[in-house]
């Protein structure tokens, strides 16, 4: 009987045993019979317990010679909310390497975005989780690769690139290594093709594909002025208040960059679009983009932007024994939204201080049109990208309606993220970043606390001072005294209090 981390070896066996979706992505059943790892609700038969080991990431049961099950597909395993609660290294370091900072820089860029030495991170991850960065890097890699193959009819070329990478070769090589099967092996499986052979000559043909494939379009890389069109899914965890995420989003939807409302999302991110659509049970998420090397950052932020990976079940354990029990009872599931980008949301913080959300959207909208990239200049409903803080800092923003005192500090926070001073994408740890922003003049503890809570992931934030938060919670007849009592989920009690009628 083996696990790895801090995972008991009888629980981990019980919730196979009952296929229990509330461990989904939290640990991976490896079969030693088969040679196999999986998710545990996999349909397939339970091993017998002799045969089986307990991992806590997929990289550490690939490195320990077990490839993904075809049947529950780990790939599609919503992420681990321990890790994503998690401020520490180990933490940080894992959601940067889902963003793709390995892929863009190497290890040793993303321990440089830590200000650690690689030695130090490589000596973390193999003491924590049994397995280097750079393993965890590859299998994620791999599964994005496998996913791609599965539910897309992107070429394996544009696979291989898409995935992070370096080349067509590697990419077989690591496949045929890791998995024991090629990539056109395995899309051969997959349900969505035909092998044919011509002249002694085998070629693979798209049939039929499953519900989750949409057409593609463009010639990848090579050619990045042809955008490709493909669907993914993103799972999730049961229940999900979808209503109440979109609606969330739908309010403060910046003009020219978003728009959403009860049955989409959509946005314009660098080289095309994105569109979130809610199902049965996971996100669609339908990207045109011109580069698909972007893949992997946009599906990581998608999941961050609906909060895909919470603990439903844990945070209404906790909330519901609290004086917040008939909110949680009233909306189960409930999500704290995150953001795309953690610049954009230090700039919704800063504009919507002491304005309502209507009039923040409003100056939004007009900040982005003025310093934001126009990306479709024939008109439509998404015309500009975001500005970065380089192009905000050099940005006019005069006659916009935002005060002296407001533009400055919108340009002295893009400032300091430009140098690098103070970083909201997972780099920093969530207590450093809070104090660099409160360094800032113009961001007081509310606004420093709302970028916590919706851009650092930080589940224990709390708005001090919010003056909606104090009505609801006299109207609910509730002490101030309590809001210690919903720690560690104070981000949550914000967002119940804030949708409370």
């Amino acid at each position: 009987m083996t696990t790895t981390g801090d995972l008991d070896f009888d629980a981990c066996y019980r919730a196979v045993s009952a296929r229990d979706a509330r461990f989904d992505g939290r640990f991976y059943t490896a079969v030693t019979s088969t040679g196999v790892y999986c998710r545990p609700i996999c349909p397939a038969r339970t091993p017998a317990s002799r045969n089986v080991r307990f991992y806590r990431l997929a990289a550490s049961a690939e490195a320990a010679g077990f490839r993904p099950c075809k049947r529950c597909r780990p790939e599609l395993s919503p992420g681990d909310p321990g890790w994503d609660l998690r401020g520490d290294l180990i933490g940080r370091a894992l959601r940067l390497i889902d963003d793709g900072a390995a892929d863009d820089t190497g290890v040793a860029g993303l321990a440089r975005r830590l200000h650690i030495t690689e030695r130090h991170l490589h000596r973390l991850f193999v003491t924590e989780l049994g397995v280097g960065p750079l393993a965890v890097a590859r299998t994620k890699r791999l599964l994005l690769a496998k996913q791609l193959l599965t539910e897309t009819a992107l070429s394996v070329t544009d696979v291989a690139f898409a995935a992070g990478f370096g080349s067509v070769r590697q990419f077989n090589a690591t496949m045929r290594e890791t998995y024991g099967f090629t990539p056109s092996e395995l899309r051969a499986t997959a349900g969505g093709l035909r092998l044919e052979r011509k002249n002694g000559r085998v070629s693979a043909t798209v049939s039929s594909l499953s519900s989750t494939l949409s057409s593609v379009s463009g010639s990848g890389p090579d050619l990045p002025g042809a955008p490709a069109t493909l669907r993914l899914r993103l799972h999730r965890r049961e229940p999900y208040d979808v209503g109440g995420v979109l609606a969330f989003l739908a309010a403060r939807a910046i003009p020219g960059l978003e728009q959403a409302g009860p049955e989409q999302y959509s946005r314009a991110v660098p080289g095309g679009t994105i569109t979130l659509t809610p199902q049965r049970d996971h996100i669609a998420l339908d990207v045109s983009v011109a580069d698909t090397r972007q893949l992997a950052r946009i599906v990581a932020r998608c999941r961050r932007l609906l909060d895909l990976d919470a603990d439903p079940s844990a945070i209404a354990e906790a909330l519901g024994e609290t004086s917040l029990a008939p909110l949680v009872a009233a909306r189960p599931g409930l999500r704290v939204p995150g953001t795309f980008d953690g610049f954009e949301l230090a700039v919704r913080a800063v504009v919507g201080q002491q304005i309502s959300v209507a009039g923040a959207r409003t100056l939004l909208g007009r900040i982005t049109t003025r310093a934001g990239r126009l990306v479709q200049p024939d008109g439509g409903p998404l015309t500009h990208l975001f500005p970065t803080p380089e192009e905000l800092a050099e940005a006019d923003l005069d006659g916009l309606g935002l005060t002296t005192r407001r533009i400055a500090t919108l340009k002295d926070v893009a400032a300091r993220i430009v140098a690098g001073t103070i970083d909201l994408d997972g780099g920093q740890d969530p207590a450093g970043a809070v104090a660099g922003l409160l360094e800032v003049p113009g961001i007081g503890p509310w606004t420093a606390s709302y970028i916590a809570l919706r851009a650092l992931r930080d589940p224990d934030a709390w708005p001090d001072g919010d003056l909606v938060l104090t009505k609801r919670m006299a109207g609910l007849g509730i002490p101030h005294d309590h809001i210690d009592r919903w720690r560690p989920w104070r981000a949550y009690a914000a967002l119940h209090l804030w949708s409370a009628s």
